[in-house]
């Protein structure tokens, strides 16, 4: 596919490295008390990007993303080589978009400057909240007056800039989420990622959850949340383009669009996941977890990938559908019919969108309702049948 919303191939990189871990955070990260050798980081990214290379043939990049673990602890001698060795081993034209994620409480202006130097074009925050007392609950390390320096020199230094914020807090109303909302938004730049906080299995929360330590607001009221959540972004000139995405339109974020679109991507770095077209079908990486274990298979083999799999026709179908009704643009019908084989039951269809839960975008195209995206898993589920 080629065009505007060609899926693209992206490359994301993994820095597993945290300050502290986050109680809310289920992601593969990592504390280490001693400094992290981050040149030996550097050289396993280097061989196993070759690695992925060799595996991948002759592409042409449309996104690189540096997420983590907190990516801001990389020295920007870091991020130089691993942006270096992407370039070294596919076709990385100019001017592509080349994200990091950063937290408030590790941002310096001249790392900052650093990064920008290296390459990174858009910087993504994880803010969280823009108040103290949840930033506290939520474990950050900031605090509000530090988050918004961070935001005022982001904007200074990089072209784009997104922050992260979670709603549907403990004792979250409708009137403060509003009120912060919109404070949100006048200091963001293009982008926003707007979470519900989940209680994830094997977190500090969902310990502190089960014990009955706090509560998050019930399916009604994180409904309401969310409802309100897409009013007040699209009159500020935010749309939702993803479920938990919101741009001024042309700044969506080009690797995340990949994901969803279900384009094809590498993933380098401890946990991380890639998916990409070898040998005509569709497979999947999924890299050893542990960041010191990684790095030795790296060095021992030229690669830490430690599961994956090949995906079927129909497993394909299903991931496609699950990824793209995500989004406000919704699928294209034919790109479905060829991956699964064949089309969406007419009756089916009728009922969902009988119920305001799909429409059609043309003849070629179908999406998600406001309405359906409440209750996504059951709209995906109930058209892959």
């Amino acid at each position: 596919m080629t065009g505007e919303r060609a899926p693209g191939f992206g490359v994301y990189v993994h820095w597993p490295f945290c300050a502290a871990k986050c109680p809310y955070c289920d992601f593969n990260s990592h504390v280490r008390h001693q400094p992290v050798d981050q040149e030996r980081f550097a050289r396993a990214f280097e061989r196993e990007l070759a690695t992925m290379r060799e595996r991948t043939g002759p592409r042409e990049v449309t996104s690189i993303f540096l997420g983590g673990g907190t990516p801001s602890l990389m020295k920007p001698e870091t991020v130089g080589a691993v942006l270096d060795a992407v370039a070294k081993n596919w076709t990385v034209p100019a001017g592509i978009e080349v994200s990091l994620e950063a937290n408030p409480s590790s941002v310096e202006a001249g790392r900052f400057l650093g990064y920008r130097t290296a390459g990174v074009n858009r910087v993504s925050l994880g803010v969280q909240a823009l108040n103290d007392r949840d930033l506290r609950f939520l474990g950050r390390l900031h605090d509000v007056a530090e988050a918004l320096t961070a935001i005022e020199l982001a904007r200074k230094i990089f072209p784009r800039l997104s922050f992260d914020l979670i709603y549907a807090r403990p004792g979250q109303t409708l009137q403060a989420w509003e009120a912060e909302l919109n404070e949100a938004i006048g200091h963001a730049a293009d982008h926003l990622s707007l979470y519900q906080l989940t209680i994830e299995e094997g977190t500090r929360f969902h310990s502190l959850h089960a014990a009955g330590k706090f509560e998050i607001p019930n399916a009604d009221l994180a409904a309401d949340l969310y409802e309100l959540t897409q009013g007040v972004t699209a009159a500020r000139g935010l749309p939702a383009y993803e479920i938990s995405n919101h741009a001024r339109p042309g700044a969506e974020s080009r690797h995340n669009l990949t994901y969803w679109r279900y384009g094809e991507y590498v993933g380098t770095g401890p946990g991380a996941h890639g998916r990409f077209i070898e040998n005509g079908r569709r497979v999947v990486t999924i890299a050893e977890k542990m960041p010191e274990t990684w790095a030795n298979l790296v060095e021992a083999r030229g690669h830490g990938v430690a599961g994956g799999e090949i995906l079927t026709r129909s497993e394909e179908a299903d991931e496609f559908l699950l990824m793209g009704l995500r989004l406000a643009e919704g699928i294209d019908l034919t790109r479905y019919e060829a991956l699964s084989g064949k089309g969406f039951s007419p009756a089916r269809l009728s009922v969902l969108q009988e119920e305001g839960l799909i429409a059609p975008v043309g003849n070629s195209r179908l999406r998600a309702t406001a309405s359906g995206m409440i209750v996504l898993d059951a709209v995906v589920a109930d058209l892959a049948r």
